[in-house]
């Protein structure tokens, strides 16, 4: 919260209505839970809510592969692309979302928040035919 100067919008958001609407996944590591990524689906394409690691497992993977789940999630459902932001001041995600294949694609100053947009496109699979 101190980085930001206030309390993250996700720390308010309603998970039990995200898991109900199938919106939630959550890493598990021995049956602990240490991620988790919220998503909502949009006619083009699927846009990452939230995305959190417990910062114990920072470094390990996790962030890359709730991301790869969400791409997933997108190509099943036929969106061309994942959208996502991050906050401005949060620089170790600003860091990692390139390193990731996601582009910067604007930022903005929004509900208090300076944001950064990132996209990843979604390679569409081909099955022999």
């Amino acid at each position: 919260m101190a980085r930001i100067g206030r309390r993250p919008a996700p720390m308010d958001d309603d998970y039990r209505a995200r898991v109900r609407d199938g919106q939630v996944a959550v890493a598990l590591l021995e049956e602990v839970p240490v991620g988790v990524i919220v998503t909502d689906l949009a006619a083009d394409h699927l846009f990452v809510e939230n995305v959190a690691v417990d910062p114990a497992h920072h470094g390990h993977g996790v962030g890359g592969a709730l991301l790869r789940h969400a791409e997933g999630l997108a190509e099943r459902a036929g969106v061309p692309e994942v959208r996502l932001y991050t906050n401005a001041a949060m620089v170790e995600n600003l860091a990692m979302y390139p390193k990731l294949g996601y582009q910067e694609r604007g930022r903005r100053h929004e509900d208090g928040f300076d944001r950064v947009y990132f996209a990843k496109r979604i390679a569409r699979s081909t099955t022999p035919g």
